[in-house]
């Protein structure tokens, strides 16, 4: 598994200190889970979101986001964030709020 380490730095810092919040290696990344369900992960090829599927296709207006593929299969809810997009202060912000919300709207596993 590969994924920058500053960038796992940054995106615990876009998350911030949350009860219920941990770190799993899973999907080939580092995935970031609230109550067990999971927020975002980090690899190599950027950054993957779970912004629930109503908010999935105004995600994708952003720059550098495009839906998840996983395989051959559209991971419905999910969006992929290109290197360019988590290198955007805005930008991940933008996904870390949507998938925060999504997230706290489900039950704790």
């Amino acid at each position: 598994m590969s994924y920058d380490e500053g960038l796992a730095e940054t995106v615990r810092n876009d998350i911030g200190p949350l009860p219920g919040l941990s770190e799993r290696r899973m999907f080939g990344a580092l995935c970031f889970l609230l109550d067990g369900n999971m927020i975002c992960g980090l690899r190599a090829e950027g950054g993957l979101y779970r912004v629930g599927k109503q908010a999935q296709h105004e995600v994708m207006t952003l720059a550098g986001v495009a839906p998840a593929i996983m395989g051959e299969r559209r991971m419905g809810g999910y969006v992929e964030a290109a290197p360019e997009a988590m290198a955007d202060d805005v930008i991940r912000a933008q996904l870390t709020e949507r998938a925060l919300t999504f997230v706290r709207s489900l039950p704790p596993k």
